[in-house]
């Protein structure tokens, strides 16, 4: 008796709280409609008139009636009453796990901005020192690049008038990306991978390169804000895994193919991310034009790119951060519908 009490236990606490042995409003309420049926049906068979004659084969057939007509109402009774139970059970199963899955995704969340916060505020930092370097080499070339043919005038031993028309055309209005020979594609490539760490000389070396071209400029900037916003919601491009298109389905997309043959593109798997990338996209009219802005830049740079890329520099494009948060953000919009 003592074992098998123990085993009852140990069975018992293993199924259910001890929450769940209390008695419910559902048992209650199915206690008071079975007395209610028992009485009414007691009071139905006392005063209804008892018969004399009959056969013992009837007497039998209306006894097994009776029986039915007693208990089998119960029965079914009790069995609403069981469903309604295991009903609750589960809303309140359900209640519990959702309310653990979302402290386990809120949890994950700080994790991932508190181990990211140690690296990125200094990648941060040394992107905008690079972007102050390059503003002060603009303005050093333009003033270069303004003064030359002045140069060249005052050393004219018989200096002509000239008209307006004919002044150099480069003496005005230069930039440093004007007279910067266009970045070559390990470059671009490296550079819109960002650098992995401080002291990735070598990626921070290809972004300073990067940012004297105007169109490559213009693309890791507005790649940077995605990036920056998505890390918000604890989406990091090094955690995504996307499945790999071929370099012949990018050069469809960049010749303006849309639609099943483009469809791999949009190889991301991850459905919280999508979850989450969607749900800002409706909420957050700022991160829906960041957004917006950087699958522009980015569909006009792969147009540029794929003319003149083999398939290995376009294999390699699609392994950077910008390109998997490009595959994400065009799943998401549907950019390769």
């Amino acid at each position: 008796m003592s074992d098998g009490s123990n085993k009852t236990g140990r069975t018992g606490g293993a199924v259910a709280p001890p929450d769940d042995v209390r008695v419910t409003a559902i048992e209650i309420v199915a206690i008071v409609v079975s007395l209610i049926w028992l009485v009414g049906v007691a009071t139905f068979f006392l005063v209804l008139p008892s018969e004399g004659d009959g056969s013992a084969e009837i007497d039998s057939l209306r006894f097994v009636m009776t029986l039915m007509a007693i208990f089998l109402p119960i029965a079914m009774i009790w069995i609403a009453a069981m469903s309604a139970r295991s009903a609750k059970v589960v809303r309140e199963e359900s209640r519990r796990l959702q309310a653990a899955i979302d402290g386990m995704r809120q949890t994950y969340v700080a994790d991932r901005q508190a181990r990211g916060a140690g690296i990125e505020p200094t990648v941060e930092r040394k992107l905008n020192e690079i972007a102050r370097a390059t503003q002060k080499t603009e303005t050093a070339l333009a003033t270069f690049a303004t003064s030359r043919p002045t140069a060249k005038l005052q050393a004219a031993p018989a200096p002509q008038p000239v008209r307006g028309d004919d002044q150099p055309s480069l003496a005005l209005g230069t930039t440093a990306e004007d007279i910067t020979p266009p970045i070559s594609k390990p470059d671009l490539v490296r550079a819109l991978n960002f650098p992995d760490t401080e002291g990735d000389e070598v990626g921070f070396a290809a972004l300073r390169r990067a940012l004297k071209d105007r169109t490559a400029k213009q693309l890791i900037q507005a790649s940077q804000d995605v990036l920056t916003l998505l890390s918000q919601d604890g989406i990091y491009m090094d955690d995504l895994r996307p499945d790999r298109a071929r370099p012949e389905i990018w050069r469809k997309f960049a010749h303006g193919e849309r639609g099943k043959t483009v469809a791999a593109l949009g190889g991301v798997r991850d459905r919280s991310s999508l979850a989450l990338t969607a749900g800002r996209m409706r909420e957050d009219m700022i991160f829906r034009d960041a957004a917006h802005h950087f699958l522009r830049k980015y569909d006009q740079m792969l147009v540029t790119f794929e003319a003149e890329a083999s398939d290995e520099d376009i294999a390699a494009l699609a392994e950077t951060r910008t390109s998997r948060a490009f595959m994400l953000l065009g799943r998401v919009t549907g950019a390769f519908d």
